[in-house]
């Protein structure tokens, strides 16, 4: 059986799939695509935590999917500016398990992540799936990848009537 991590880059996911459709990524549909008929070693969402309530729901339902959910405060800076990066340790957790995996799965279309795609494969002899918004997900990363899937249609929730 295929023993694979998930990698769900939760600002990147919610960015992308809002620009791209106005709809919402399906968290529910990418868990049951990327781990059918594999043996689960590891699923982690990357958020930041504003601390207000539709979050912390939202949160409550990525834990009840399966994901383990790795928090940053959101840090407003005195300029305006914002920060809550999680790219080092996505990163980081990624090397750390593709050591026990065949596969990696990252939802996300973040460029920064092509060399880690690369390094890993390299290093490990892992396949790297790659789910993300078409023609918002780097060429880069796209290039990197084992395979890349795109978040269309089965992986966004349904508008809601109104």
């Amino acid at each position: 059986m295929n023993r694979v991590a998930l990698f769900a880059d939760v600002q990147n996911l919610y960015y992308t799939t809002r620009e791209a459709y106005n709809r919402q990524f399906d968290y529910n549909a990418f868990w049951a695509m990327a781990t059918r008929d594999r043996t689960i070693i590891g699923a982690f969402a990357y958020a930041i935590d504003r601390g207000d309530e539709k979050q912390r729901q939202f949160q409550t339902i990525l834990r009840a999917i399966g994901f383990e959910v790795r928090l940053k405060p959101f840090i407003q800076r005195a300029d305006g500016s914002a920060k809550g990066d999680w790219d080092v340790g996505l990163a980081l957790d990624v090397m750390e398990q593709s050591a026990s995996v065949d596969t990696i799965v990252l939802a996300s279309g973040d460029g920064d992540f092509d060399l880690l795609a690369q390094r890993v494969i390299a290093k490990y002899g892992v396949e790297v799936e790659v789910y993300g918004v078409p023609r918002l997900t780097a060429a880069s990363l796209k290039a990197a990848a084992t395979r890349f899937i795109p978040i269309e249609d089965p992986l966004l929730l349904k508008r809601r009537p109104g």
